[in-house]
């Protein structure tokens, strides 16, 4: 599983003309899932993404997570995080989770970061969607578990 997380000042996500997500001051955590993710994976990946110090302090030091920066996240599924780009010109998705079992990982990473108490809106899965931040920083991390 793979959180790609820009710390942003304001993001949203918008289908069909209709906003379904929006923060202000937070992450922007773009997630893809691979086959071989579990539950538990989505756990350890929820951990790492709320624990992980992106946030200044009052020294301006990277070293508060989202929760102890007073932000919020917009999780936002995207496949082609796990797309395999070492040969050719076209990306493969081999590596990619099956619709299903994405879908059911996506809403379960959502779920888990819901429970920390930090505001977690979402994206649609599968939706056509415009995607807008403003990376703060700017402030860019892949995270893989």
């Amino acid at each position: 599983m793979i959180a790609l997380i820009q710390r942003v000042t304001q993001a949203k996500v918008v289908v069909e003309g209709e906003t379904i997500g929006e923060i202000g001051q937070g992450l922007l955590v773009l997630l893809g899932v691979e086959k071989d993710d579990t539950p538990q994976k989505a756990q350890r990946l929820c951990d790492k993404v709320m624990g992980y110090r992106v946030f200044s302090d009052e020294q301006g030091k990277m070293n508060l997570n989202v929760q102890q920066a007073g932000g919020s996240l917009l999780v936002v599924s995207q496949f082609t995080l796990v797309a395999d780009t070492q040969k050719g010109l076209r990306p493969s998705f081999s590596g990619g989770a099956e619709p299903q079992k994405a879908e059911e990982l996506y809403r379960d990473f959502v779920e888990q970061c819901r429970v920390t108490g930090v505001k977690t809106e979402k994206g649609k899965f599968a939706a056509d969607m415009k995607v807008s931040l403003t990376n703060d920083g700017p402030v860019t991390f892949w995270l893989q578990v």
